[in-house]
């Protein structure tokens, strides 16, 4: 089988250093598409120098060093384009150029992946991965004193996650102008993603052929991720009701409530996706959209979710939305187009804690306590409706998820009024007639 690639060492003599050598390149030319592309090398020779040592059949006199080390650098490029398949110029070009040790470095890892995240726009994955990075390091600088700089995939074993599993669970952090330590445990679900993260990484790693699968801690008979249960986060309806009407003490109060409950007659319509809406999404009475978390994940199945303007939506949209009601403008002032899209993802992630931190104030004030965020909007939502008679396949379509397993774990349940009145009706009988006397007991 014809190779995908020929590399190959080369002088480029178009322009003579101060030293009055030329340096070495490397011409890397992919079979497939017919292109090549030059690197870098540390290597710079004479075009004398060059011929004998390496263009020669054989090395001059003087120069079997020079060949040997030229001769071990040509190997070490094939071997970096013999693990890539299929073969990338991207991916040479990240193998090639990384310092000595990355392959293993865990940390190294991270950081490209991250930037892979940000290059694909994906900014809420990337600022989960690196919030992983980062526990994993404090982790390892509570264990040795210092921050470290390298970490070898090796160094993660079984029982180094169960420990930083444990040290995650019991987490402590010095007061501020203090050296006295305080409780800030992460929970289980944080755990989970951050655990979830650094095992992704691992199996990136395979499978670029920088690690072996000897070294994966993660599975059966090794570690295993915590299973942890979702939280049922939907309001019932007494909740929802004293939620709606509730008085707010401050202008910040009453226009969180009011986008939370957008996103909630919205079938519980993501923060971000209304943030990104287009007077264009609006037909007739529907708003029709795409969701934005679908958009890089479900590429090949993608559909549209249609949500009905309601009166409490209308209010909003009148209420809220930006002047400028041209097709393809955005109907709230939340991002702005002439912001790059890390700039949009900070300020979406800005409004979604100016909604969380004004509406659980508000919540709090009427007598609902507990955690409650703009994501129960969501939870509310298809709670509520399956509650209210809806299907599951309905819901299911509503928040555009493709299957109901997804569905059945946003659904928190019937309400103990309704279960109580279920079971009365159970045991409400009729005393059967005969000959048209009622039996008494």
């Amino acid at each position: 089988m014809e190779k995908e690639y020929i590399i190959s060492l080369f002088l480029d003599a178009r322009r003579k250093k101060s030293n009055h050598k030329y340096p070495v390149k490397i011409r890397v030319y992919h079979t497939l598409t017919k292109t090549a592309r030059l690197y870098p090398t540390k290597f710079e020779y004479s075009d004398d120098d060059f011929k004998k040592a390496w263009k020669a059949e054989k090395a001059h006199k003087n120069y079997h060093e020079e060949r040997q080390k030229l001769q071990a650098f040509d190997t070490l490029l094939n071997e970096i384009a013999g693990k890539i398949t299929p073969f990338s110029f991207e991916q040479f070009e990240r193998k090639y150029l990384r310092k000595k040790g990355d392959t293993q470095n865990l940390l190294y890892h991270y950081d490209q992946a991250i930037i892979k995240l940000k290059a694909n726009n994906q900014f809420a994955n990337a600022y989960n991965y690196s919030l992983s990075k980062k526990s994993v390091e404090d982790y390892m600088e509570s264990l040795t004193g210092h921050k470290p700089t390298k970490m070898f995939f090796s160094e993660i074993t079984p029982a180094w996650l169960t420990k930083y599993e444990f040290a995650m669970l019991h987490r402590k952090k010095p007061l501020k102008r203090s050296h006295e330590l305080r409780e800030c445990p992460l929970s289980r679900t944080t755990i989970s993603i951050y655990l979830r993260v650094l095992r992704t990484i691992f199996n990136n790693a395979i499978a670029e052929k920088d690690i072996d699968q000897e070294v994966y801690p993660f599975g059966k008979n090794k570690y295993q991720l915590p299973a942890v249960q979702g939280v049922k986060k939907a309001l019932t309806s007494d909740q929802l009701n004293t939620l709606y009407f509730a008085t707010p003490r401050i202008p910040e109060q009453e226009k969180a409530r009011d986008f939370w409950f957008f996103s909630y007659a919205c079938n519980g319509m993501n923060l971000k996706d209304i943030a990104m809406l287009r007077w264009e999404n609006i037909q007739e009475e529907t708003l029709i959209f795409y969701r934005a978390k679908t958009i890089n994940t479900g590429k090949t199945h993608l559909k549209p979710v249609t949500a009905y303007i309601t009166d409490h939506v209308k209010y909003v949209i009148d209420k809220y939305a930006n002047k400028d009601r041209g097709p393809k403008k955005l109907i709230f002032p939340i991002v702005s187009d002439d912001q790059d899209e890390e700039t949009k993802f900070l300020m979406t992630k800005n409004f979604t804690r100016f909604v969380n931190q004004n509406l659980k104030n508000l919540a709090k004030n009427n007598g609902i306590t507990g955690k409650i965020s703009s994501y129960w909007a969501r939870h509310s939502f298809a709670t509520n409706a399956i509650r209210n008679g809806a299907t599951m396949e309905f819901v299911s379509e509503s928040l555009s998820h493709t299957n109901l397993r997804t569905t059945q774990s946003y659904f928190a349940g019937f309400e103990d009024k309704d279960k109580k009145e279920f079971m009365k009706n159970l045991m409400t009988f009729t005393k059967p007639v005969i000959n048209n006397e009622q039996i008494t007991s």
